[in-house]
């Protein structure tokens, strides 16, 4: 195991392998590791994940990338949040917004002193208390001028963009730090006679090339840790049965709305994502109820604009690899494992499996207990979302269809099950140090679905009936007086990252 690494390879690109190579690349300057990806323009990319979440923003800062011109260059639009439709049941919506709703007092969360407010009959909803939500029925987006006074944190944001485009981008900065780029199609594995460790690969012209860590970014069929190193997949999809998707962009139409929206349908689920340049758009849905045919042809009705090009198909199992971190190969995107992009973190996967690598690199062999715990941690990572994506599937009254039928039959994974009946009985959400998903987010998913707490935590009876309605009312009046003072989210744009014209017509 003590192996010293010198070399890193890492067979596919996409958005998975430029940011791997990308932040590799400029983390370890100074240090003497050689960089080389491996990619051939003969296999496409998926290119799933055009939405983000506020993570991503980090990811970009430790990247030193000026917003504006990763903006312009992605052709990105702002991401407050993302709009439920047809959830809970037919004609009901809500919005799961970033950032926070309204201020923790006496000790517990905000949501607490809306239950009370809502179980005694008060008729305010949660959403006023959010500046993100606030913003996206508004249309608005901005940053904190200098000046305010108002007791609000800033808008917590991510942005929709074109995954393909960061790619590029990313690879321009990757190769400007040293990384080499090899066209090439791989088409064999070696391994280490004795450990199993791989060695190198070949490409189809017949060269090889070594390395001492290899990053596999090639996407579902896991060229490295599952075809050769055989790590194993657990599968999820008993849990979360949609299997397939179709995916088409079409012409941008109206005002770019600051969130993504996601729309139940029969057999699943469409996403709306909006980008300076087009619309993306998409169907997630179980075969077992709907042909592939079918969803492509209702996807077509559906649109905003003109298609811009045929419905894209794309299959897969929802799960994750046993050991995404597997002798000297680590699975980053697609080849570590899948969950449908309801909740936007695809990259955001990508960005965490990055920074754990950053943090657990093997610069001077390959350690079997920190290999172990980078893959507990990726596990439990992964469970979390999964269990906010069954959430949504779990929570609602639907029963319209057979699928809708079949997923309220979905027994609940454990660690769901927990919550779920804790939130039920006590109105409280407990948030373990480290997860992705805080507070804000269930409360917004669990009562946007529906689930109704027949309680809510003590400590929210302290503040007289008087007073609480006093401080609600500054905090509504808080929220929108600053998010008044944001410009609309196009003019946002127009005044500060709008891609060139001429970038519009080729993109």
């Amino acid at each position: 195991m003590k192996r010293s690494v010198r070399k890193i390879v890492i067979v596919g690109g996409g958005t998975a392998g430029w940011m791997t190579a990308a932040a590799l690349a400029r983390m370890s300057t100074g240090m003497p590791y050689s960089i080389e990806l491996i990619e051939s323009d003969e296999i496409g990319t998926v290119g799933v994940g055009e939405a983000t979440i506020p993570p991503i923003g980090d990811f970009n800062r430790s990247m030193r990338i000026d917003e504006n011109e990763f903006m312009r260059a992605t052709q990105a639009s702002i991401k407050l949040g993302i709009e439920f439709v047809d959830w809970y049941r037919m004609g009901e919506r809500y919005i799961h917004p970033f950032g926070h709703y309204g201020v923790q007092m006496h000790g517990i969360y905000f949501h607490h002193f809306w239950l009370r407010h809502q179980q005694q009959g008060g008729t305010l909803s949660p959403d006023v208390f959010n500046m993100n939500i606030v913003a996206c029925h508004q249309g608005r987006f901005g940053k904190t001028p200098p000046g305010d006074r108002l007791p609000l944190p800033p808008m917590a944001y991510a942005y929709h963009f074109d995954a393909g485009l960061y790619a590029l981008f990313l690879r321009r900065m990757a190769e400007k730090d040293g990384t080499r780029r090899i066209e090439g199609k791989v088409v064999s594995v070696q391994q280490h006679a004795e450990d199993g460790f791989i060695e190198s690969v070949t490409l189809a012209d017949g060269r090889i090339v070594a390395g001492d860590l290899f990053i596999d970014c090639s996407g579902f069929r896991g060229l490295l840790i599952e075809q050769t190193l055989q790590a194993g997949y657990e599968d999820w999809s008993h849990w979360l049965p949609c299997d397939r998707a179709m995916a088409v962009p079409c012409e941008r139409v109206s005002a770019t709305t600051p969130y993504t929206r996601s729309t139940a349908r029969e057999a699943g689920w469409q996403w709306r994502i909006p980008l300076q340049h087009r619309t993306g758009n998409g169907y997630v849905y179980c075969s077992k109820f709907l042909g592939d045919d079918e969803a492509a042809s209702l996807l077509l009705t559906r649109l905003d604009g003109a298609a811009l090009a045929p419905p894209r198909p794309l299959r897969f199992v929802a799960g994750r690899r046993k050991q995404v971190w597997k002798k000297n190969v680590v699975a980053i995107g697609l080849a570590s494992g899948f969950l449908e992009p309801l909740e936007s973190t695809s990259i955001h996967l990508i960005q965490s499996m990055i920074a754990r690598l950053l943090f657990f690199f093997p610069g001077g062999g390959f350690d079997q207990a920190s290999i172990d715990k980078f893959n507990a941690i990726a596990c439990q990572e992964l469970e979390e979302i999964r269990d906010v994506l069954v959430l949504h599937y779990m929570a609602t009254e639907r029963e319209d269809t057979p699928f809708w039928r079949h997923c309220r039959a979905i027994a609940l994974p454990d660690s769901l099950r927990q919550r779920w009946e804790m939130y039920q009985e006590s109105g409280n959400i407990i948030i373990e140090a480290g997860v992705l998903f805080k507070e804000a987010s269930w409360f917004a998913i669990m009562n946007g679905q529906g689930l109704r707490p027949r309680a809510y935590h003590p400590f929210a009876d302290i503040p007289p009936a008087e007073e609480l309605a006093r401080r609600f009312e500054l905090m509504r009046g808080d929220v929108e007086k600053r998010v008044r003072s944001y410009p609309l989210h196009d003019d946002y744009i127009r005044a500060h990252c709008a891609a060139a014209p001429a970038m519009e017509k080729t993109a």
